[in-house]
């Protein structure tokens, strides 16, 4: 539980190891994928889990690894390095299949509602979306020119944000209609993009890297389903701290020659030595946290008004 912050069970697996575990929502429901080294549960089998019971209540086999699982209140879907499956939860019967070009990462997006089914993946085609429901026509969405690294949905699946290999720019584009509605920059070096997270009400996005550091930015401008204000003007006291306060460069008016100055900068920032985090939004207004690889827990908070470098409230180890 991250408030307070506190193990609510542990659950130890004898045989090998696991390399993917995935919770539907705060219930006692688990889908989890073993390891190479598993001897009960192979990597290429999803194992619907009930903590209640302490035993499997389903499961799933292919032909391939798979490569991730996300659950939702009636559905589970599982990726393989070039297909999608969708299945009808409790029974597991098949709804759904979805052909990507390679996707070895298990690229996939799906919005949390229970009534408005949206998944987004890999296309057929290097740098495109798919996103689309059950029975319904698909949108294709050129988002880059190089191949995916991440895609993140916003709580009622209107909004998608992806990032490619390059890591340089996250996109953030309208799930209908597939238009293009920020360009935020992460930094001008190559990065790999770890995690992308919306706040409940799409006002903030975060981004995480192998960079170190996590960036905030803000989805005001030009986003009528926000409701946080846009940042205060600089004064000459802010000029130190520029780029937090300002969502785009002061040679924004270059952005005809290139797109470098026409992109929205990150907002607040928040830096780790740990490079490999999942992060998101917390439960407070204007926190984010965040789980490292390392087995670290961080909560943060930033200045929804001034930006600029967050503030660590909390630190924990679990592991």
């Amino acid at each position: 539980n991250c408030e307070p912050f506190k193990e609510i069970f542990r659950r130890d697996f004898l045989h090998g190891g696991i390399k993917i575990v995935e919770m539907l929502f705060r219930s006692n429901i688990m889908a989890f994928v073993g390891a190479d080294s598993n001897n009960q549960y192979p990597p290429n089998k999803v194992i619907i889990w009930d903590d209640h019971l302490v035993r499997a209540v389903g499961e799933l086999s292919f032909r391939a690894d798979v490569k991730a699982v996300k659950l939702r209140s009636n559905k589970v879907i599982v990726v393989l390095e070039y297909k999608i499956y969708v299945y009808n939860l409790p029974d597991l019967k098949l709804i759904e299949q979805i052909d990507t070009i390679s996707n070895p990462r298990g690229i996939c997006a799906v919005c949390p509602s229970s009534t408005n089914f949206i998944l987004a993946c890999p296309d057929l085609k290097k740098g495109q979306v798919r996103v689309g429901g059950t029975g319904n026509k698909p949108l294709t969405i050129s988002a880059h020119e190089n191949a995916l690294s991440c895609v993140s949905m916003n709580n009622s699946g209107t909004r998608l944000a992806t990032a490619s290999e390059k890591g340089t720019l996250i996109r953030v584009w309208n799930t209908s209609s597939g238009e293009l509605l920020h360009e935020l920059r992460r930094g001008k070096d190559k990065a790999e993009i770890y995690s992308i997270s919306f706040n409940h009400n799409c006002a903030w996005l975060v981004v995480s890297s192998d960079k170190g550091t996590a960036h905030i930015f803000s989805l005001a401008a030009n986003d009528n389903e926000n409701i946080v204000p846009q940042p205060l003007p600089l004064t000459r006291a802010d000029e130190g701290n520029q780029n937090a306060s300002n969502p785009k460069s002061n040679l924004s008016f270059l952005q005809g020659i290139s797109k470098y100055f026409g992109s929205e900068w990150s907002f607040a920032q928040f830096h780790v030595h740990q490079q490999k985090m999942l992060i998101s939004f917390g439960p407070e207004q204007n926190t984010i946290i965040a789980i490292g690889l390392d087995g670290s827990f961080y909560k943060c908070s930033f200045d929804p008004i001034k930006g600029g470098e967050c503030i660590q409230k909390e630190r924990y180890y679990f592991l």
